[in-house]
């Protein structure tokens, strides 16, 4: 059997043009060599994985080249290529400096830099690695650095520029090498798939793209790995199985459920990523990239930021369509503050769960904002029967026997105004020339019931008449909103809703508010008897902060309480501190007083305390 060669050194470029990503850097160097207008000295620097070794390689191999071709590439053909290539020459050295960090190294380097090359015209040290090379070390190598012999060429590679002196830095052409993008590394995996013979899909290369992270030699490992695995058939299914990642199917269901307000859904779904052994700042990091490339899909001058396939990117498309702007924007926003906050919960799971809750509540919300905070009214999540029946009394057409709050409202009004209007059986407001006539002649309300403008009439009888003002018809619906309120104070919150708004209110605090976030995520407030609750503090500055905030807390609470107002109580937990005895008469007469037994021991036998 043959010896094998990994991708990443059977495939690895020998030429300008063979190097993926980097055309502006290689283009510079070949028009430096064409022109013969060369540094005595280069810095690479850039992430790994991107080509600057193999650069520096290609670039030594062709300035000693005899015989370039027009495109100004090396030969291949001639004696320093060849020697080059079966890595035998005495002209290109190259020095690893994470090994050979210290000062005799350099010293020996600087030693061999007088010598001229045996063949070729230059002398090229490529030093990789640069950025370990010791305090000491650097300060050797400024002088050759700076002057070198004419046939001395220096290619230093590093991917930590900020670790290099700025004496070193100054004496150096320096070349930023760039991650490599996502779509050219699908390129060079598909033209290596089809040269081996290999069957691969093109949403399993871009899986193996984007796990590499702009790095081309782990993308080529990544790649040899799949092969292995799949037998040389790369298809998505196998590669999300093998890498560990989530399936984009999840998103897509998940963003569906947040169309239609499927909270329940949203949460099993959630449950089983976890089952299958996914963590919940994964889950919410592949929906925030998913939300964004949503966002990018929906629009054509964006669609060209969409790192998929055609197929793929008419799916995100069409989901886009039904997705409102704002939405997407909120929900981008949710998906990112958890992810910051994820590493400092202490309840993980529950962080990302009422994540979910809001955002597939966003359609719920009628703010105008898009800070990504919950919504002012959560719609029921799991009660299915209360959800149904709420929804009937909405839709519920004003009655005669219901009395519908609207007509109810206009009765309130024409009573302090000292003209009710009469109500209809269907509920309407009868427009009749006969509301202008005296009391008596009024005709009363249908099947000899009393109405509510009655009862107005009769209470306010003796008092003097009143004129229709727009003040009067203000208290009368502040009056219906005060007893709205006062119902819906009624409602008695468990000490569960209130640990669940109070951590959801903790969690929408915004960036310049974190010590009073993380403070309230820590607490556990306990409601009482009455509408109100209690909070446990350490001393009087952390009481004193609270009771400044209390009034933005209260609302945060009811906003998540579906408008239940609660009053909030502070509590000092002062510290006892137990004063230890350190006198040995105190400590004596301590213990004698707990045992009689050890003073009759000292009176029997005259001991004395020493």
């Amino acid at each position: 059997m043959d010896n094998y060669i990994v991708s990443a050194r059977k495939y690895r470029p020998d030429t300008f043009d063979t190097v993926v990503s980097q055309k502006a850097l290689t283009t510079t160097l070949k028009n430096a060599i064409n022109s013969g207008k060369l540094a005595h000295a280069y810095l690479f620097c850039g992430p790994r994985g991107v080509g600057k070794t193999t650069c520096a390689r290609i670039f030594a191999k062709t300035i000693n080249c005899e015989h370039l071709t027009p495109a100004g590439e090396p030969c291949n053909e001639c004696e320093s290529c060849v020697s080059f290539n079966q890595q035998r020459s005495y002209s290109i050295y190259e020095l690893d400096a994470a090994s050979n960090n210290s000062v005799e190294d350099i010293r020996s380097l600087n030693e061999q830099v007088r010598i001229p090359p045996q063949l070729g015209r230059y002398k090229v040290y490529i030093i990789d690695e640069v950025h370990m090379l010791s305090q000491s070390a650097f300060n050797a190598f400024l002088k050759t650095l700076e002057e070198p012999p004419a046939h001395a060429i220096f290619i230093l590679a590093t991917t930590e520029k900020h670790k290099i002196l700025p004496t070193i830095l100054s004496r150096c052409q320096i070349y930023d090498f760039s991650r490599i993008e996502v779509a050219d590394i699908v390129a060079h995996l598909q033209s290596i798939a089809t040269r081996e013979g290999i069957n691969a899909e093109h949403e399993a290369l871009r899986i193996v793209a984007q796990k590499s992270d702009g790095c081309m030699r782990d993308a080529l490992s990544l790649f040899d790995q799949m092969v292995s695995f799949t037998q040389g058939n790369l298809t998505y299914a196998n590669v999300i199985d093998s890498l560990n990642v989530l399936d984009y199917e999840y998103y897509f269901r998940f963003a569906d459920y947040m169309l239609s307000g499927s909270t329940a859904q949203a949460l099993l779904l959630f449950n089983d990523v976890l089952i299958k052994g996914f963590e919940g700042n994964i889950f919410i990091d592949g929906l925030a990239s998913h939300l964004r490339d949503v966002m990018v899909a929906s629009d054509e001058i964006t669609l060209s930021l969409f790192e998929g396939g055609e197929e793929l990117a008419a799916r995100y498309s069409s989901q886009a369509k039904r997705m409102p702007a704002k939405m997407l924007y909120r929900a981008i926003k949710l998906c990112s503050d958890c992810s910051m906050n994820y590493r400092l919960s202490r309840n993980k799971r529950l962080l990302v769960e009422l994540t979910i809750i809001q955002l597939t509540q966003l359609l719920s919300d009628d703010a105008d904002d898009v800070s990504g905070r919950s919504p002012k009214q959560l719609k029921p999540i799991f009660n299915k029967q209360q959800s149904q029946a709420a929804q009937a009394v909405n839709s519920t057409p004003a009655s005669a026997d219901g009395g519908a709050a609207a007509c109810v409202q206009n009765e309130i009004k024409s009573t302090i105004a000292g003209t009710a209007t009469p109500v209809s059986q269907n509920g309407n407001v009868e427009k009749s020339a006969q509301a202008g006539r005296p009391e008596a002649l009024r005709p009363q309300a249908a099947q000899g019931r009393p109405t509510l403008g009655g009862m107005f009439r009769s209470t306010m009888a003796t008092q003097r008449p009143q004129v229709a003002t727009e003040s009067a018809v203000v208290k009368g619906e502040s009056a219906v909103a005060d007893a709205a309120v006062a119902q819906q104070s009624k409602k008695r919150v468990t000490n569960e809703e209130l640990s669940r708004a109070w951590m959801a209110y903790a969690l929408s605090l915004p960036e310049n508010e974190r010590a009073l976030a993380d403070r309230m995520k820590i607490m556990q407030p306990s409601m009482n008897d009455d509408d109100s609750f209690t909070i446990a503090v350490d001393n009087e500055l952390v009481a004193d902060v609270f009771d400044k905030e209390s009034k933005s807390i209260l609302q945060g609470l009811a906003a998540e309480l579906q408008g239940v107002r609660l009053r909030m109580n502070v509590k000092v937990n002062k510290v006892v501190v137990q004063r230890r005895v350190y006198d040995r008469t105190k400590q004596f007469d301590m213990l004698k007083t707990k045992n009689p037994v050890i003073g009759k021991l000292r009176d029997a036998f005259q001991l004395e305390l020493s």
